[in-house]
Protein backbone atom coordinates (compact mmCIF):
# COMPACT_ATOMS: atom_id res chain seq x y z
CA UNK A 1 0.00 0.00 0.00
CA UNK A 2 1.23 3.43 -1.01
CA UNK A 3 0.77 6.42 0.31
CA UNK A 4 2.13 9.65 -0.45
CA UNK A 5 1.86 13.06 2.33
CA UNK A 6 2.76 16.36 1.13
CA UNK A 7 3.37 19.57 2.81
CA UNK A 8 1.94 22.53 0.36
CA UNK A 9 1.34 26.04 0.44
CA UNK A 10 3.32 26.34 3.28
CA UNK A 11 7.14 27.27 4.13
CA UNK A 12 10.03 24.42 3.39
CA UNK A 13 7.30 22.92 0.92
CA UNK A 14 8.29 18.89 0.92
CA UNK A 15 6.11 15.19 -0.63
CA UNK A 16 7.12 11.94 1.17
CA UNK A 17 6.30 8.59 0.06
CA UNK A 18 5.24 5.13 2.37
CA UNK A 19 5.39 1.71 1.04
CA UNK A 20 2.86 -0.22 3.55
CA UNK A 21 4.26 1.81 5.97
CA UNK A 22 7.76 2.40 5.48
CA UNK A 23 9.05 6.42 4.38
CA UNK A 24 11.02 4.45 0.96
CA UNK A 25 11.53 8.57 -0.42
CA UNK A 26 10.96 11.87 1.07
CA UNK A 27 12.46 15.11 -0.55
CA UNK A 28 12.15 19.23 0.06
CA UNK A 29 10.63 20.87 -3.02
CA UNK A 30 13.69 23.60 -2.60
CA UNK A 31 15.94 21.09 -3.68
CA UNK A 32 14.39 21.24 -7.17
CA UNK A 33 13.17 24.79 -7.12
CA UNK A 34 16.76 26.19 -6.00
CA UNK A 35 14.91 28.54 -3.30
CA UNK A 36 15.50 27.97 0.27
CA UNK A 37 11.94 27.56 1.69
CA UNK A 38 10.31 27.12 -0.97
CA UNK A 39 6.37 27.70 -0.63
CA UNK A 40 3.55 25.98 -2.67
CA UNK A 41 2.63 22.44 -4.13
CA UNK A 42 5.09 20.39 -4.14
CA UNK A 43 4.99 18.92 -7.91
CA UNK A 44 8.70 18.26 -8.39
CA UNK A 45 9.28 16.31 -5.39
CA UNK A 46 5.97 14.58 -5.44
CA UNK A 47 7.03 13.19 -9.47
CA UNK A 48 10.28 12.28 -8.14
CA UNK A 49 8.57 9.79 -5.27
CA UNK A 50 6.57 8.40 -7.76
CA UNK A 51 9.59 8.40 -10.18
CA UNK A 52 12.18 6.87 -7.68
CA UNK A 53 9.49 3.78 -7.09
CA UNK A 54 8.55 3.26 -10.60
CA UNK A 55 4.77 3.48 -9.81
CA UNK A 56 1.80 5.92 -11.38
CA UNK A 57 0.00 8.20 -8.97
CA UNK A 58 -3.09 5.75 -9.44
CA UNK A 59 -1.12 3.39 -7.22
CA UNK A 60 -1.09 5.92 -4.45
CA UNK A 61 -4.13 5.18 -1.84
CA UNK A 62 -3.97 8.47 -0.07
CA UNK A 63 -2.58 11.36 -1.06
CA UNK A 64 -2.42 13.32 2.85
CA UNK A 65 -1.86 17.13 3.59
CA UNK A 66 -0.31 18.36 6.71
CA UNK A 67 -2.95 20.88 7.23
CA UNK A 68 -6.56 20.79 8.49
CA UNK A 69 -8.35 24.56 7.42
CA UNK A 70 -11.29 23.16 10.37
CA UNK A 71 -9.17 22.64 13.12
CA UNK A 72 -9.94 24.46 16.17
CA UNK A 73 -12.37 26.92 13.94
CA UNK A 74 -14.14 27.79 16.82
CA UNK A 75 -10.66 28.94 18.72
CA UNK A 76 -10.43 31.18 15.80
CA UNK A 77 -13.66 32.35 15.45
CA UNK A 78 -13.06 33.39 19.38
CA UNK A 79 -9.82 35.04 18.62
CA UNK A 80 -10.78 36.89 15.28
CA UNK A 81 -13.95 38.77 17.31
CA UNK A 82 -11.44 39.57 19.94
CA UNK A 83 -8.70 40.41 18.17
CA UNK A 84 -9.61 42.31 14.36
CA UNK A 85 -6.79 44.08 13.49
CA UNK A 86 -4.52 40.66 14.29
CA UNK A 87 -7.15 38.92 12.26
CA UNK A 88 -7.23 40.86 9.23
CA UNK A 89 -3.16 40.21 9.01
CA UNK A 90 -4.09 36.74 9.08
CA UNK A 91 -6.60 36.73 6.67
CA UNK A 92 -4.50 38.75 3.96
CA UNK A 93 -1.75 36.99 4.37
CA UNK A 94 -4.10 33.31 3.80
CA UNK A 95 -4.93 35.03 0.35
CA UNK A 96 -1.74 36.31 -0.28
CA UNK A 97 -1.17 32.91 -1.76
CA UNK A 98 -3.48 32.88 -4.57
CA UNK A 99 -3.00 28.89 -4.78
CA UNK A 100 -5.10 27.89 -2.10
CA UNK A 101 -5.48 24.18 -0.71
CA UNK A 102 -8.93 23.51 -2.41
CA UNK A 103 -6.90 23.45 -5.73
CA UNK A 104 -5.13 20.97 -4.88
CA UNK A 105 -6.74 18.20 -6.09
CA UNK A 106 -7.28 19.76 -9.86
CA UNK A 107 -3.57 20.85 -9.90
CA UNK A 108 -2.81 17.07 -9.18
CA UNK A 109 -4.58 16.02 -11.80
CA UNK A 110 -4.06 18.27 -13.96
CA UNK A 111 -0.37 17.38 -13.80
CA UNK A 112 -0.17 13.31 -13.46
CA UNK A 113 -3.80 12.74 -14.72
CA UNK A 114 -5.32 11.35 -11.24
CA UNK A 115 -5.27 12.69 -7.61
CA UNK A 116 -6.11 9.64 -5.12
CA UNK A 117 -8.53 10.71 -2.48
CA UNK A 118 -7.39 13.45 -0.16
CA UNK A 119 -6.62 13.56 3.54
CA UNK A 120 -6.14 16.52 5.78
CA UNK A 121 -3.90 16.00 8.70
CA UNK A 122 -3.79 18.86 11.44
CA UNK A 123 -0.46 20.43 11.45
CA UNK A 124 0.74 19.21 14.64
CA UNK A 125 -0.46 15.97 14.47
CA UNK A 126 1.62 15.33 11.71
CA UNK A 127 4.71 16.92 13.91
CA UNK A 128 3.77 14.72 16.40
CA UNK A 129 3.65 11.68 14.28
CA UNK A 130 6.54 12.55 12.33
CA UNK A 131 8.66 11.94 15.64
CA UNK A 132 6.83 9.08 17.00
CA UNK A 133 6.18 6.77 14.20
CA UNK A 134 9.94 6.71 13.17
CA UNK A 135 11.17 6.43 16.82
CA UNK A 136 12.19 2.93 18.16
CA UNK A 137 9.39 3.59 20.95
CA UNK A 138 5.94 1.37 21.40
CA UNK A 139 5.29 4.30 23.87
CA UNK A 140 6.50 7.42 24.38
CA UNK A 141 5.76 11.55 25.01
CA UNK A 142 5.04 13.45 21.84
CA UNK A 143 5.42 17.08 21.88
CA UNK A 144 5.95 19.68 18.88
CA UNK A 145 6.74 22.91 19.44
CA UNK A 146 6.74 25.66 16.52
CA UNK A 147 5.70 29.70 15.85
CA UNK A 148 2.18 28.48 14.88
CA UNK A 149 0.38 25.58 12.36
CA UNK A 150 -3.57 25.21 12.60
CA UNK A 151 -3.38 27.63 15.28
CA UNK A 152 -1.33 25.97 17.45
CA UNK A 153 1.61 26.59 19.24
CA UNK A 154 2.69 23.36 21.30
CA UNK A 155 0.72 20.42 21.25
CA UNK A 156 1.42 17.06 23.92
CA UNK A 157 0.31 13.94 23.16
CA UNK A 158 0.55 10.37 24.21
CA UNK A 159 1.76 8.05 22.13
CA UNK A 160 1.31 4.09 21.73
CA UNK A 161 1.82 1.31 19.90
CA UNK A 162 -0.22 2.91 16.82
CA UNK A 163 -2.19 5.06 18.34
CA UNK A 164 -1.94 9.12 19.14
CA UNK A 165 -3.66 10.69 21.73
CA UNK A 166 -3.49 14.74 22.04
CA UNK A 167 -4.01 15.67 25.89
CA UNK A 168 -3.28 19.47 25.75
CA UNK A 169 -2.31 22.43 23.03
CA UNK A 170 -1.49 25.99 23.35
CA UNK A 171 -3.58 28.41 20.81
CA UNK A 172 -2.45 31.04 19.04
CA UNK A 173 -0.65 33.37 18.94
CA UNK A 174 1.25 32.51 22.48
CA UNK A 175 4.23 31.25 21.31
CA UNK A 176 7.89 30.32 21.89
CA UNK A 177 8.56 30.40 18.06
CA UNK A 178 7.09 33.64 17.57
CA UNK A 179 9.22 35.30 20.41
CA UNK A 180 12.48 33.51 19.18
CA UNK A 181 12.24 35.25 15.85
CA UNK A 182 10.95 38.66 17.19
CA UNK A 183 14.55 38.50 18.80
CA UNK A 184 16.03 37.03 15.43
CA UNK A 185 14.65 40.08 13.77
CA UNK A 186 16.02 42.71 16.73
CA UNK A 187 19.22 41.08 15.72
CA UNK A 188 19.43 41.51 12.24
CA UNK A 189 18.52 38.42 11.00
CA UNK A 190 15.19 39.67 9.06
CA UNK A 191 14.70 36.21 6.91
CA UNK A 192 12.44 33.25 7.58
CA UNK A 193 14.44 30.56 8.69
CA UNK A 194 17.11 32.82 10.21
CA UNK A 195 16.93 31.73 14.00
CA UNK A 196 19.42 29.11 14.09
CA UNK A 197 22.30 32.39 13.18
CA UNK A 198 20.97 33.55 17.20
CA UNK A 199 21.54 30.00 18.04
CA UNK A 200 25.07 30.06 16.57
CA UNK A 201 25.80 33.42 17.92
CA UNK A 202 24.58 32.99 21.66
CA UNK A 203 27.52 30.92 22.71
CA UNK A 204 29.40 34.65 22.50
CA UNK A 205 27.48 36.04 25.21
CA UNK A 206 26.28 36.00 28.70
CA UNK A 207 22.64 35.75 29.38
CA UNK A 208 22.68 38.92 30.97
CA UNK A 209 18.75 39.85 30.12
CA UNK A 210 17.32 36.89 31.00
CA UNK A 211 14.95 38.63 33.79
CA UNK A 212 13.57 40.80 30.95
CA UNK A 213 13.21 37.46 28.72
CA UNK A 214 11.18 36.46 31.69
CA UNK A 215 8.93 38.92 31.77
CA UNK A 216 7.77 38.75 28.31
CA UNK A 217 7.71 35.30 28.14
CA UNK A 218 6.43 32.39 30.66
CA UNK A 219 4.58 28.95 31.25
CA UNK A 220 1.86 29.49 32.45
CA UNK A 221 -0.93 27.09 35.14
CA UNK A 222 -3.84 26.94 33.05
CA UNK A 223 -2.30 27.33 29.96
CA UNK A 224 1.16 25.96 29.04
CA UNK A 225 2.51 29.34 28.11
CA UNK A 226 1.63 33.14 28.81
CA UNK A 227 3.16 36.40 27.41
CA UNK A 228 3.00 40.10 27.79
CA UNK A 229 1.81 40.94 23.96
CA UNK A 230 2.60 44.38 24.23
CA UNK A 231 6.33 43.33 23.19
CA UNK A 232 4.69 42.15 19.93
CA UNK A 233 3.53 43.60 16.83
CA UNK A 234 1.65 40.73 15.02
CA UNK A 235 -1.15 42.86 13.39
CA UNK A 236 0.85 42.55 9.82
CA UNK A 237 0.37 38.37 10.39
CA UNK A 238 3.18 36.04 10.80
CA UNK A 239 4.08 35.00 7.90
CA UNK A 240 3.01 35.72 3.88
CA UNK A 241 4.04 34.53 0.51
CA UNK A 242 5.54 36.33 -2.23
CA UNK A 243 6.57 33.80 -5.39
CA UNK A 244 6.21 30.92 -3.27
CA UNK A 245 8.95 32.57 -1.01
CA UNK A 246 7.94 32.82 2.97
CA UNK A 247 8.15 36.49 4.00
CA UNK A 248 7.72 36.99 7.74
CA UNK A 249 6.27 40.07 8.93
CA UNK A 250 7.84 42.48 11.70
CA UNK A 251 7.40 40.75 15.12
CA UNK A 252 8.40 42.47 17.38
CA UNK A 253 6.71 46.28 18.59
CA UNK A 254 10.52 48.65 18.86
CA UNK A 255 8.98 51.32 21.69
CA UNK A 256 8.95 48.48 23.85
CA UNK A 257 12.04 46.55 23.18
CA UNK A 258 14.23 49.20 22.47
CA UNK A 259 14.25 51.07 26.08
CA UNK A 260 15.31 47.65 27.53
CA UNK A 261 17.56 46.17 24.78
CA UNK A 262 19.25 48.96 23.30
CA UNK A 263 18.65 49.95 19.72
CA UNK A 264 18.17 46.85 17.22
CA UNK A 265 20.47 45.39 15.01
CA UNK A 266 20.44 47.28 11.67
CA UNK A 267 22.47 45.76 8.26
CA UNK A 268 25.38 48.15 8.53
CA UNK A 269 26.23 47.64 12.44
CA UNK A 270 28.73 45.48 13.84
CA UNK A 271 28.27 42.57 16.28
CA UNK A 272 29.07 44.44 19.53
CA UNK A 273 28.50 42.48 23.17
CA UNK A 274 25.13 43.19 23.48
CA UNK A 275 24.11 41.74 20.37
CA UNK A 276 26.11 38.70 22.01
CA UNK A 277 24.15 38.48 25.65
CA UNK A 278 20.85 39.44 23.77
CA UNK A 279 21.11 36.13 21.74
CA UNK A 280 22.32 34.08 24.55
CA UNK A 281 19.45 35.27 26.75
CA UNK A 282 17.08 34.60 24.41
CA UNK A 283 19.00 31.28 23.76
CA UNK A 284 18.87 30.33 27.97
CA UNK A 285 15.03 31.45 27.78
CA UNK A 286 14.07 29.18 25.26
CA UNK A 287 15.61 26.57 26.44
CA UNK A 288 14.16 26.99 30.36
CA UNK A 289 10.65 27.00 28.22
CA UNK A 290 11.58 23.88 26.52
CA UNK A 291 12.14 22.54 29.53
CA UNK A 292 9.44 23.63 31.45
CA UNK A 293 6.93 22.26 28.64
CA UNK A 294 8.32 18.79 28.18
CA UNK A 295 8.43 18.30 32.28
CA UNK A 296 4.79 19.47 32.16
CA UNK A 297 4.18 16.76 29.61
CA UNK A 298 6.34 14.19 31.45
CA UNK A 299 3.64 14.56 34.17
CA UNK A 300 0.62 14.46 31.72
CA UNK A 301 1.38 10.75 30.34
CA UNK A 302 3.95 9.46 32.88
CA UNK A 303 6.03 8.03 30.11
CA UNK A 304 9.61 8.29 29.99
CA UNK A 305 10.53 8.06 26.29
CA UNK A 306 10.16 11.56 23.99
CA UNK A 307 10.03 12.12 20.71
CA UNK A 308 9.71 16.20 19.65
CA UNK A 309 9.21 18.01 16.44
CA UNK A 310 8.14 21.02 15.29
CA UNK A 311 10.81 24.18 14.48
CA UNK A 312 11.47 24.45 18.09
CA UNK A 313 13.11 21.13 17.55
CA UNK A 314 15.68 22.23 15.25
CA UNK A 315 17.07 23.72 18.25
CA UNK A 316 20.09 21.96 18.70
CA UNK A 317 21.43 23.30 21.71
CA UNK A 318 18.52 23.06 23.77
CA UNK A 319 17.95 19.13 22.47
CA UNK A 320 21.50 17.94 23.71
CA UNK A 321 20.31 19.04 27.14
CA UNK A 322 16.96 17.68 27.63
CA UNK A 323 17.62 14.20 28.94
CA UNK A 324 19.75 16.36 31.35
CA UNK A 325 17.19 18.55 32.56
CA UNK A 326 14.00 17.20 32.04
CA UNK A 327 12.45 13.34 33.31
CA UNK A 328 12.59 11.74 30.85
CA UNK A 329 15.34 8.92 29.61
CA UNK A 330 15.44 8.71 26.07
CA UNK A 331 14.76 10.97 23.11
CA UNK A 332 14.13 11.08 19.79
CA UNK A 333 13.98 13.94 17.20
CA UNK A 334 13.64 13.16 13.26
CA UNK A 335 16.07 14.07 10.65
CA UNK A 336 13.28 16.82 9.76
CA UNK A 337 12.16 18.40 12.72
CA UNK A 338 11.05 20.93 11.15
CA UNK A 339 7.90 21.64 8.36
CA UNK A 340 9.43 19.99 5.67
CA UNK A 341 9.01 16.94 8.17
CA UNK A 342 5.07 17.68 8.01
CA UNK A 343 4.37 15.69 4.35
CA UNK A 344 5.90 12.09 6.03
CA UNK A 345 4.18 12.93 9.46
CA UNK A 346 0.85 13.42 7.58
CA UNK A 347 1.38 10.11 5.49
CA UNK A 348 2.57 8.46 8.93
CA UNK A 349 -0.33 9.43 11.48
CA UNK A 350 -2.99 8.49 8.30
CA UNK A 351 -1.56 5.02 7.81
CA UNK A 352 -0.87 4.02 11.84
CA UNK A 353 -3.08 6.27 13.00
CA UNK A 354 -5.80 5.98 11.38
CA UNK A 355 -5.51 3.04 9.55
CA UNK A 356 -4.29 0.97 12.98
CA UNK A 357 -1.70 -0.44 10.61
CA UNK A 358 0.76 -2.24 12.20
CA UNK A 359 4.21 -0.30 13.27
CA UNK A 360 7.82 -1.19 11.65
CA UNK A 361 11.17 -0.39 11.88
CA UNK A 362 12.33 2.85 13.12
CA UNK A 363 14.05 5.34 10.75
CA UNK A 364 17.73 6.38 11.45
CA UNK A 365 18.44 6.63 7.76
CA UNK A 366 18.06 10.09 5.86
CA UNK A 367 19.08 9.53 2.64
CA UNK A 368 15.54 9.73 1.50
CA UNK A 369 16.21 12.04 -1.64
CA UNK A 370 17.23 11.77 -4.93
CA UNK A 371 20.78 9.51 -6.09
CA UNK A 372 22.73 9.01 -9.20
CA UNK A 373 24.97 6.16 -10.57
CA UNK A 374 28.33 6.41 -11.72
CA UNK A 375 27.40 5.99 -15.36
CA UNK A 376 25.04 8.88 -15.09
CA UNK A 377 27.52 11.41 -13.58
CA UNK A 378 30.03 9.98 -16.57
CA UNK A 379 27.76 11.36 -18.60
CA UNK A 380 27.04 14.35 -17.09
CA UNK A 381 31.03 14.77 -17.30
CA UNK A 382 31.05 13.91 -20.47
CA UNK A 383 27.99 16.55 -21.78
CA UNK A 384 30.03 19.31 -19.95
CA UNK A 385 33.42 18.49 -21.35
CA UNK A 386 35.13 17.77 -17.70
CA UNK A 387 37.64 15.42 -17.02
CA UNK A 388 37.28 13.89 -13.50
CA UNK A 389 39.55 10.67 -12.15
CA UNK A 390 37.54 7.04 -11.37
CA UNK A 391 38.81 5.60 -8.28
CA UNK A 392 36.92 2.55 -6.31
CA UNK A 393 36.23 2.91 -3.09
CA UNK A 394 39.93 1.62 -1.09
CA UNK A 395 41.67 4.14 -3.24
CA UNK A 396 39.35 6.76 -3.08
CA UNK A 397 38.68 6.87 0.49
CA UNK A 398 42.88 6.86 1.19
CA UNK A 399 43.11 9.67 -1.30
CA UNK A 400 40.42 11.79 0.39
CA UNK A 401 41.33 10.64 3.83
CA UNK A 402 44.99 12.21 3.04
CA UNK A 403 43.96 15.24 1.02
CA UNK A 404 41.70 16.42 3.88
CA UNK A 405 44.36 15.68 6.52
CA UNK A 406 46.85 18.27 4.12
CA UNK A 407 44.18 20.68 4.85
CA UNK A 408 41.87 20.25 1.70
CA UNK A 409 38.29 20.80 1.39
CA UNK A 410 36.39 18.32 -0.10
CA UNK A 411 32.48 19.00 -1.84
CA UNK A 412 31.37 15.27 -0.99
CA UNK A 413 28.73 14.10 -3.45
CA UNK A 414 27.45 10.53 -2.45
CA UNK A 415 24.69 8.31 -2.77
CA UNK A 416 20.94 9.82 -2.08
CA UNK A 417 20.27 13.20 -0.98
CA UNK A 418 19.40 13.44 2.44
CA UNK A 419 15.65 14.74 3.59
CA UNK A 420 16.21 17.58 6.51
CA UNK A 421 18.05 20.65 6.16
CA UNK A 422 21.67 19.40 7.63
CA UNK A 423 23.94 17.51 5.30
CA UNK A 424 24.59 14.05 6.92
CA UNK A 425 28.23 12.94 5.02
CA UNK A 426 25.71 12.59 1.48
CA UNK A 427 25.72 16.17 0.12
CA UNK A 428 28.52 17.35 2.47
CA UNK A 429 31.54 19.98 2.67
CA UNK A 430 34.41 18.12 4.50
CA UNK A 431 37.52 19.19 6.13
CA UNK A 432 40.54 18.68 8.80
CA UNK A 433 39.00 18.94 12.43
CA UNK A 434 42.36 19.57 13.46
CA UNK A 435 42.91 22.75 11.43
CA UNK A 436 42.34 25.92 13.42
CA UNK A 437 41.45 28.33 10.90
CA UNK A 438 39.14 25.84 9.12
CA UNK A 439 36.26 27.59 10.89
CA UNK A 440 37.35 30.63 9.47
CA UNK A 441 38.37 29.13 5.44
CA UNK A 442 34.59 27.36 5.40
CA UNK A 443 32.80 30.56 6.51
CA UNK A 444 34.19 33.41 4.15
CA UNK A 445 36.20 31.65 1.64
CA UNK A 446 33.49 28.74 0.61
CA UNK A 447 29.87 29.62 2.61
CA UNK A 448 30.77 32.69 2.70
CA UNK A 449 28.34 33.76 5.77
CA UNK A 450 28.91 35.04 9.32
CA UNK A 451 32.61 33.96 10.99
CA UNK A 452 30.84 33.29 14.19
CA UNK A 453 28.76 30.07 12.70
CA UNK A 454 30.12 26.99 14.08
CA UNK A 455 30.50 23.64 12.29
CA UNK A 456 29.57 20.11 12.87
CA UNK A 457 31.78 17.28 14.29
CA UNK A 458 31.21 13.84 12.35
CA UNK A 459 31.96 11.11 14.72
CA UNK A 460 32.58 7.37 13.89
CA UNK A 461 29.88 6.05 16.71
CA UNK A 462 32.08 3.55 18.64
CA UNK A 463 34.21 6.86 19.42
CA UNK A 464 31.68 8.81 20.56
CA UNK A 465 31.78 8.54 24.66
CA UNK A 466 35.30 9.19 23.96
CA UNK A 467 34.94 12.87 22.89
CA UNK A 468 31.57 13.88 24.17
CA UNK A 469 30.77 14.26 27.82
CA UNK A 470 26.84 12.21 28.45
CA UNK A 471 27.46 10.70 24.82
CA UNK A 472 24.17 10.13 23.12
CA UNK A 473 23.56 8.41 19.53
CA UNK A 474 23.08 11.27 17.18
CA UNK A 475 22.14 10.39 13.61
CA UNK A 476 21.17 13.17 12.38
CA UNK A 477 22.96 15.86 13.85
CA UNK A 478 20.05 17.65 16.14
CA UNK A 479 21.91 17.61 18.91
CA UNK A 480 25.00 19.35 20.78
CA UNK A 481 26.52 18.08 23.43
CA UNK A 482 29.50 18.81 25.20
CA UNK A 483 33.28 18.11 24.15
CA UNK A 484 35.81 16.61 26.59
CA UNK A 485 37.92 19.25 27.72
CA UNK A 486 40.88 17.10 27.35
CA UNK A 487 40.05 15.97 23.63
CA UNK A 488 38.84 20.15 22.59
CA UNK A 489 42.43 21.17 21.50
CA UNK A 490 42.65 18.33 19.16
CA UNK A 491 39.49 19.16 17.21
CA UNK A 492 39.53 23.34 17.66
CA UNK A 493 37.72 23.67 13.98
CA UNK A 494 34.26 21.84 15.51
CA UNK A 495 34.88 23.24 19.13
CA UNK A 496 32.39 25.74 19.81
CA UNK A 497 33.35 28.51 21.79
CA UNK A 498 31.44 27.16 25.00
CA UNK A 499 33.67 23.53 24.23
CA UNK A 500 30.31 22.17 22.79
CA UNK A 501 29.78 20.38 19.63
CA UNK A 502 27.05 19.88 17.22
CA UNK A 503 27.48 16.36 16.41
CA UNK A 504 26.48 13.56 13.73
CA UNK A 505 27.09 9.61 14.96
CA UNK A 506 28.30 8.05 11.91
CA UNK A 507 27.13 4.16 12.42
CA UNK A 508 28.99 1.71 10.43
CA UNK A 509 25.75 -0.35 9.01
CA UNK A 510 23.64 2.84 8.45
CA UNK A 511 26.50 4.69 6.52
CA UNK A 512 29.08 2.49 5.31
CA UNK A 513 30.74 4.78 2.41
CA UNK A 514 30.74 7.48 5.01
CA UNK A 515 31.93 5.03 7.80
CA UNK A 516 35.03 3.93 5.76
CA UNK A 517 35.98 7.44 4.88
CA UNK A 518 36.16 8.35 8.68
CA UNK A 519 37.40 5.30 9.35
CA UNK A 520 40.47 5.86 6.83
CA UNK A 521 41.69 9.55 8.21
CA UNK A 522 41.14 8.25 11.96
CA UNK A 523 44.41 5.69 10.59
CA UNK A 524 46.24 8.48 9.81
CA UNK A 525 45.82 11.26 12.22
CA UNK A 526 44.37 9.25 15.55
CA UNK A 527 41.23 11.54 15.40
CA UNK A 528 38.11 9.65 14.00
CA UNK A 529 35.85 12.54 13.35
CA UNK A 530 35.52 15.01 10.02
CA UNK A 531 34.21 18.64 9.75
CA UNK A 532 30.53 17.87 8.07
CA UNK A 533 28.85 21.05 7.03
CA UNK A 534 26.51 21.12 4.00
CA UNK A 535 27.02 21.19 0.43
CA UNK A 536 25.89 24.56 -0.52
CA UNK A 537 26.67 28.18 -0.47
CA UNK A 538 23.68 30.52 0.64
CA UNK A 539 21.51 28.26 -1.61
CA UNK A 540 19.81 24.60 -0.78
CA UNK A 541 21.81 21.82 -0.38
CA UNK A 542 22.95 20.65 -4.05
CA UNK A 543 20.84 17.94 -5.46
CA UNK A 544 22.07 17.30 -8.96
CA UNK A 545 25.56 17.06 -9.96
CA UNK A 546 25.53 19.72 -12.22
CA UNK A 547 24.57 22.15 -8.87
CA UNK A 548 28.07 20.56 -7.27
CA UNK A 549 29.89 21.27 -9.89
CA UNK A 550 28.32 25.14 -9.89
CA UNK A 551 29.54 25.54 -6.23
CA UNK A 552 32.99 23.97 -6.68
CA UNK A 553 33.82 26.04 -9.93
CA UNK A 554 32.68 29.28 -7.45
CA UNK A 555 34.07 28.41 -4.39
CA UNK A 556 37.33 27.67 -2.76
CA UNK A 557 36.24 23.66 -2.74
CA UNK A 558 39.99 22.20 -3.59
CA UNK A 559 38.52 18.66 -4.51
CA UNK A 560 34.97 17.62 -5.51
CA UNK A 561 33.44 13.95 -5.40
CA UNK A 562 30.70 12.97 -7.23
CA UNK A 563 29.96 9.17 -6.35
CA UNK A 564 33.20 7.59 -7.32
CA UNK A 565 34.63 10.71 -9.87
CA UNK A 566 36.99 12.66 -8.20
CA UNK A 567 37.89 16.38 -9.61
CA UNK A 568 40.98 18.39 -8.63
CA UNK A 569 41.82 22.17 -8.78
Amino acid sequence: MYVLGINAYHADSSAALLKNGEVIFATEEERFERIKHWAGLPLKSIAFCLEAEGISINQVSAICIGRDPKAKLKNKIKYTLSNRKIALGMFKQRFSNRNDLQSIEDQISKTFGYCPPVKYVEHHRAHLASAFFSSPFDEATVVSIDGSGDFTTVMIGKAENNTIEVVESQDFPVSIGIFYSAFTQFLGFPYYGDEYKVMGLSPYGQPTYLEEMRKIIWSGKKRILEWDKSYFDLEGGVISYENNMPVVSTLYNKDKLEPLFGKSKTKTDSFDQRHKDIASSVQKRTEELIFEILTRAFELTGLKNVCIAGGVAQNSVANGKILNHTPFNQLYIPSAGHDAGISMGAAQYYYFNDLKKQRNAPLYNANLGISFTNTQIKEILDDMNLKATFMEDEQLFDYLATQISKSSVVGFFDGSAEFGPRALGSRSILADPRNEKAQQLLNEKIKKRESFRPFAPSILEEFGSEYFENYQFTPFMERVLPIKKEMRSRIPAVTHVDGSGRLQSVNKELRPRYHALITKFNEKTGVPILINTSFNENEPVVNHPKEALDCFFRTNLDVLVLQNYVLIK
